[in-house]
C-alpha cells in the first residue's frame, strides 16, 4: 500500500465516523428520552474532527494545499464549538467535588482499643472437708434439736446439684463459696459489649463542619453553580445554532466529498514517515522547554507562587504546556496513519492524559478566580474561592508531575 492509499483510507475512516455521528446526534435530538445519546454523538463529533483536522495539518504535503487550508480552520471551529457545553459540565462537577472535600472535616480517628486485662489465676487455698460420719452427726443432731425442716431443704439442695452461694460469692463444689481470684472482676454485660475503654463519645455523630470555609463554601458553590449553568447553557445554544447554520453545512458537505475521494497532490515519492516524524521532532523540542526539574516533585511551591502572583501569571505558565498537549495529539494521530490498528504507546497515552488533567484544573483555577472577582461577595465567600483556586493550582502542579513521570519513562524502557 502507497503513502497516499493508506492516508487516504485513514481519512476516509474517520469521514464516516463524523458522517455516522452526525446522523446520530439529529436523530438523538429529536427524541425527548436521549440526552446521553446526543451526548456520545457529539463526543464522537468531535473525536472525528479533530483526527481529520490533525491528520491534514501533519500530512498537507500529500494533499490538495487549498482545499486543505480551507476545511482545516473550519474543522477546528466545529471541535471547539462542541466541546464547551461538555467542558463547562465537568468544571462546574469538578469544582463542586472540590468545595466538598475542602469544606468537609475528615472523619474522627477512632481510638486504639485498650488491651483487655488477663486475668492471672491464683491458686486458692485449700478447704478441708468434713468427714463422713462427722456430717451424718450433725444432721443428726439438727433434726432431733427442732431442724428437720432446714436439714430437709440443705438435703434437697445438695441432691439438687449441691451448690449454692454465700453473699456475693459463687457457689463451689459441694456448697462451698469460691474465692474471686485478685486482680479479676464480675463484668457486666452491657460494659462488655460496648468493649474496653469504650466511651460514650466514641458513638456520638460527627460534628458538622464550621468555620469561614465552611460558611463560604456554600455561597462559593451557588455562585459557581450560577455562572457555570449559564455558560454552559449559552454553549448548547450556541450548538444548536452552529448545527442550524450554512456554516456547518458546508463543512457536512466537505467531509462527505471526503469520504468517497481525498483530494491528493501527485506525488508518487511520497512517504508518510518522514512527516510523522516531524511531528515528533515538534514534540520533542516543545517538552525540552518545559520546566520537567522544577516540576519534579508534586505540588510544588514555588510554582504554586508564580501561578497565584498575579491574573497573568498563571496563562504565561500554562501556554507551554497547552502547546504540548497540542503538539503531542498530532504526534498520536500521526502514529495512527503510519502504524494502523497498532496499539498506542503507552507512554504517549498516559502523558496525553495527564495533560488533560493538567488542561482541567487550570480552567478550573481560572474560573473560581473569576467567580472570586464578582463585586460585593461576602469575605467568606471569597476567602473559599481563594483556597478553591489554589487547591486546583495544586492539581495543576500534580497533573505536571505525573507528566514528567510518564514522559521521562522512555529512558529506562528503551535501555
Amino acid at each position: 500500500m502507497t503513502a497516499g492509499e493508506a492516508l487516504s483510507v485513514y481519512l476516509q475512516d474517520q469521514a464516516t465516523d463524523f458522517l455516522r455521528s452526525l446522523r446520530l446526534h439529529r436523530e438523538s435530538s429529536t427524541d425527548a428520552q436521549g440526552a446521553e445519546e446526543s451526548l456520545a454523538a457529539a463526543r464522537a463529533l468531535r473525536r472525528a474532527s479533530r483526527r481529520v483536522g490533525a491528520t491534514l495539518h501533519t500530512f498537507r504535503p500529500l494533499l490538495d494545499p487549498e482545499w486543505t487550508e480551507s476545511l482545516r480552520p473550519e474543522l477546528a471551529w466545529l471541535s471547539g464549538t462542541l466541546a464547551r457545553e461538555h467542558a463547562y459540565a465537568a468544571r462546574l462537577e469538578r469544582l463542586l467535588t472540590a468545595l466538598h472535600r475542602l469544606s468537609t472535616p475528615p472523619p474522627p480517628t477512632p481510638p486504639e482499643p485498650a488491651p483487655a486485662p488477663v486475668a492471672v489465676p491464683v491458686p486458692l487455698p485449700t478447704v478441708p472437708h468434713p468427714a463422713p460420719a462427722a456430717v451424718a452427726a450433725t444432721t443428726a443432731v439438727g433434726t432431733s434439736a427442732g431442724g428437720a425442716s432446714a436439714g430437709g431443704t440443705s438435703a434437697r439442695g445438695a441432691a439438687a446439684g449441691g451448690s449454692s452461694a454465700v453473699g456475693n460469692r459463687p457457689a463451689g463444689r459441694d456448697g462451698w463459696a469460691q474465692l474471686t481470684p485478685p486482680g479479676t472482676r464480675d463484668v457486666r454485660p452491657s460494659t462488655a459489649a460496648a468493649g474496653p475503654g469504650a466511651r460514650p463519645s466514641q458513638n456520638s455523630p460527627a460534628k458538622k463542619p464550621s468555620g469561614p470555609l465552611a460558611v463560604g463554601a456554600a455561597k462559593a458553590a451557588a455562585l459557581l453553580e450560577r455562572q457555570l449553568t449559564l455558560a454552559r447553557t449559552r454553549a448548547h445554544s450556541a450548538a444548536l445554532q452552529a448545527f442550524g447554520s450554512s456554516r456547518f453545512h458546508a463543512v457536512a458537505d466537505n467531509v462527505a466529498v471526503l469520504a468517497s475521494e481525498v483530494p491528493l497532490r501527485a506525488a508518487p515519492d511520497a512517504d508518510l514517515k518522514p512527516l510523522a516524524a516531524a511531528a515528533e521532532y515538534h514534540l520533542a523540542e516543545a517538552v525540552a522547554w518545559l520546566p520537567l526539574v522544577q516540576a519534579g516533585l508534586p505540588y510544588n511551591a514555588e510554582a504554586l507562587v508564580h501561578g497565584l502572583a498575579a491574573d497573568t501569571a498563571p496563562d504565561a505558565q500554562d501556554a507551554p504546556w497547552l502547546k504540548v498537549r497540542s503538539l503531542l495529539r498530532l504526534h498520536r494521530y500521526a502514529q495512527e496513519v503510519v502504524d494502523g490498528d497498532t496499539a498506542p504507546d503507552t507512554r504517549l497515552v498516559l502523558a496525553g492524559q495527564a495533560l488533560d488533567l493538567h488542561r482541567e484544573a487550570a480552567e478550573a483555577a481560572e474560573a473560581a478566580a473569576s467567580a472570586a472577582r464578582t463585586p460585593r461577595i461576602a469575605p467568606a465567600t471569597a476567602y473559599a474561592l481563594g483556597v478553591l483556586h489554589a487547591d486546583q493550582r495544586h492539581e495543576v502542579e500534580a497533573a505536571r508531575f505525573a507528566f514528567q513521570r510518564a514522559w521521562l519513562r522512555e529512558s529506562v524502557t528503551t535501555r
